[in-house]
């Protein structure tokens, strides 16, 4: 009997054991988000970026050259990489700010996923989602948006007290406000030397340029700059716990700069951002030109922490491409828009792009864009608040510019209903190839391919009677003080097609 009993106690050692090695193997995970900016970064061969630290870690791991989000915009983004689902899927098709919310409470997430799995959940800055509720994170410091980088030393102190905390395994998700406007030049003399209209060029997917507008670009890589700073005291309170072997580091950008044709657009300067992963000893340094998305985070970091899998989410898990070689993989991406703060940005549209074409569908075609005026208001009334030198006046600057650039700002206040672009041939969308019949096979193709992915997602847009409830609601919101008030109804009308 004895014999029994020590054999029972030695079983029960080596279980135990054998359970905390494979906790112990379990990989930490940080996950870096940026406010509003592409990839203008140093090592996506940006030469106005000063980003130093996060060009190391592209070094140090894999860089994505065509990574994208599935909406440009904020609230949207995050829902969507926090889920692995399309807004149209969660609900999340506006900004929280203005009362837009997930269809449930009790869809599927990355940190309810891990904790199951045994891990410790935190985040730091804002989650920008609703129902907050739905997202179970064990710690939640600094929680509003700080545009005004209010002690912004604090985001590594306190990413420093979670990490060091417990040796469970941790997700930490770390949301700084560079780049969002303001473009504040200097906080707390960060960054040291900050750049000017003579160091910096203006993004081409714009198609415009002025010194005067230089000078707003500036601040705006001066943003950069200093989020770049802030990632690197965040990566030395990393390595100097000693679990930076075990850590998978990931850095995103929620979407593209908060510029003309950028956020709030389906233009590549509004969905492609920078994607950076380490892991050491899982990935080989690398760049990859795959197709990914911020939908594949869900299902790769799910699987990487041994937790349960989430069925049926758009995304894959990136682990085959950690490694060098080619790889089946996604031929094309498919992303979307809906809203960012109800009627003044409101004008559904659907998207697909392929190795070289893409395709933007607008479901309100030939009807004007609310958003493009506002968007030239709102950067002249950020420079102006700014208080630079000179006046700019961007309605003047786009109607100076060369021919294409003047026609593809006419077709963005008007959208029709389909765009075509050429990506090898004109990769900042200029050209608009659909009426063109050298080009109808293509047109045809991309067609098919984005019905097909919107009925295989169950896009509740596709019936004409949801589109037309939408729009009548979310027109009907003008202002952000009456729509804190508003009882949103389209999650019970549109939820029955995503469930």
């Amino acid at each position: 009997m004895m014999h029994n009993l020590r054999l029972l106690c030695c079983l029960l050692v080596t279980t135990c054991l054998t359970s905390s090695l494979a906790v112990a193997k379990q990989p930490n995970i940080l996950l870096i988000v940026s406010e509003d900016n592409g990839p203008e970064l140093g090592c996506y061969g940006d030469h106005s970026a000063r980003t130093p630290h996060l060009d190391r870690l592209a070094q140090q791991g894999l860089r994505f050259a065509q990574a994208y989000v599935p909406q440009s915009g904020c609230s949207q983004s995050r829902a969507s990489f926090l889920t692995g689902l399309y807004p149209h899927q969660h609900g999340q098709i506006g900004l929280a700010t203005w009362g837009f919310r997930l269809y449930r409470e009790d869809t599927p997430n990355l940190p309810r996923r891990l904790k199951a799995a045994g891990y410790r959940t935190g985040i730091i800055g804002k989650l920008h989602i609703n129902p907050a509720s739905a997202f179970p994170f064990d710690y939640h410091e600094i929680t509003s948006a700080n545009f005004q980088r209010k002690d912004l030393g604090a985001y590594a102190k306190n990413a420093k007290a979670f990490i060091t905390a417990a040796d469970s395994p941790f997700f930490l998700s770390v949301n700084y406000p560079d780049a969002h406007d303001p473009w504040i030049k200097q906080v707390a003399g960060v960054p040291e030397k900050p750049q000017t209209r003579n160091d910096v060029q203006v993004m081409r997917y714009m198609g415009i340029d002025s010194p005067a507008f230089r000078d707003m670009v500036a601040d705006y890589y001066n943003c950069m700059s200093r989020l770049d700073t802030l990632v690197g005291d965040l990566l030395q309170v990393l390595e100097r716990s000693g679990r930076s072997d075990n850590t998978i580091v990931i850095y995103i950008g929620d979407h593209g700069a908060d510029m003309l044709r950028g956020k709030r657009t389906c233009y590549e300067g509004g969905l492609r951002i920078p994607m950076l992963i380490r892991w050491p000893g899982h990935i080989t340094p690398q760049v990859r030109n795959e197709l990914v998305s911020t939908l594949d985070l869900m299902p790769t970091l799910l699987q990487a922490a041994g937790a349960t899998a989430v069925k049926d989410l758009p995304g894959a898990a990136l682990q085959p491409l950690f490694q060098p070689g080619d790889k089946p993989w996604r031929t094309h991406f498919f992303a979307e828009y809906h809203t960012h703060a109800a009627a003044p940005n409101y004008f559904p549209q659907r998207c697909v792009r392929g190795p070289r074409f893409k395709l933007i569908e607008s479901l309100l075609p030939d009807t004007i864009h609310p958003d493009y005026a506002k968007t030239i208001e709102k950067l002249h009334g950020d420079y102006t608040q700014q208080s630079y030198e000179e006046s700019l006046d961007l309605n003047s600057v786009i109607h100076g510019a060369r021919a294409e650039v003047r026609t593809a700002y006419q077709l963005m206040r008007k959208p029709p209903r389909f765009q075509l672009y050429d990506l090898q041939n004109d990769p900042y969308e200029f050209h608009n190839l659909a009426n063109d019949p050298k080009h109808a096979e293509v047109l045809a193709d991309l067609q098919s391919r984005l019905q097909r992915w919107r009925n295989n997602t169950h896009d509740p847009l596709t019936d004409p009677e949801n589109l037309r409830k939408l729009t009548a609601e979310v027109r009907s919101v003008q202002k952000k003080s009456v729509a804190r008030k508003h009882a949103w109804q389209y999650p019970k009308y549109l939820k029955p097609s995503a469930d």
